[in-house]
């Protein structure tokens, strides 16, 4: 029986015969996969997708600068970028995949041994952390320096607000020993995002799509803070609205959602990252 209220009338407003009346919708969320050879094959071209969109950003600081994701069937494996390749020619056949003791087990290219020792470390003592990004972004180590957290000056600011560290553990030294990236990891027991003393940022998420935009926008993030700063005496969100907005876009789902359009962009112009 049709609603009286909602029917369809000829005085019913159209366009190119479909009628203007309120119409169901839905948005395209994660979806199961039906194996691990699926769910691999989507990681990896993910994995890949991010690289390029980081080289596309200008994230690359020569050979420095790594995403890795946990294998879906073998989680204690990581894949990764291999050592030296530039981020924007990428494929999803050119990952390797790294154990926690730092040896290649699939692919014939080496791995970035500070790639190794901090990711291996984080994966090792985070169960919860599927992908980790690090780059030497320009405003993420340029903010690095000066050893102080994230303020919630903007809205996106707000996602990262309490829910981020400073760690000044082997802040600026090349961290290639394998207990220095435990300690590294000890300092970042919780939280979405590090921020290393004189070296850059760290975002960890459930997916390479979250981890990935969390970076993204903490960089863009840290970039409104140092010229915020440089202008004048910024004001500060108050803590209030501050976790009311964090938990509102700050959440796993949030920051896959958002890192979508950046993912239809990067399939569009770059069909081979899935070679």
């Amino acid at each position: 029986m049709t609603d009286p209220d909602t029917a369809v009338t000829p005085e019913t407003p159209s366009i190119d015969g479909i009628p203007l009346t309120p119409k169901d919708v839905s948005l395209s969320l994660p979806m199961p996969f039906d194996s691990a050879e699926d769910e691999r094959a989507h990681v990896k071209a993910k994995l890949a997708g991010a690289l390029r969109i980081f080289g596309r950003f200008g994230f690359g600081e020569g050979v420095a600068g790594h995403i890795t994701v946990r294998d879906p069937e073998f989680p204690d494996h990581f894949w990764v970028n291999p050592f030296g390749m530039s981020f924007r020619h990428i494929r999803s056949s050119d990952l390797i995949l790294v154990n926690h003791d730092g040896d290649v087990v699939y692919g014939a290219q080496p791995v970035n041994r500070a790639a190794f020792v901090l990711h291996a470390a984080i994966h090792r003592a985070r169960p919860d952390v599927v992908a980790a990004a690090h780059s030497h972004s320009p405003y993420g180590k340029s903010f690095s320096s000066l050893g102080i957290p994230l303020a919630p000056l903007t809205q996106d600011a707000c996602i990262f607000y309490d829910d981020h560290l400073v760690i000044r553990e082997q802040g600026g030294a090349v961290v290639f020993e394998v207990d220095a990236g435990r300690e590294f990891a000890a300092a970042f027991p919780e939280g979405k995002a590090a921020i290393h003393q004189n070296h850059g940022l760290f975002t960890v998420g459930e997916t390479v799509d979250e981890a990935a935009f969390w970076f993204v926008s903490m960089e863009r993030s840290c970039q409104a803070q140092l010229l915020a700063m440089a202008a004048g005496e910024p004001h500060r969100i108050n803590a209030e609205y501050a976790t009311y907005t964090r938990e509102q876009t700050g959440y796993p789902l949030a920051g896959w959602f958002q890192f979508q359009p950046l993912w239809q962009e990067i399939c569009r112009t770059d069909p081979d990252l899935f070679d």
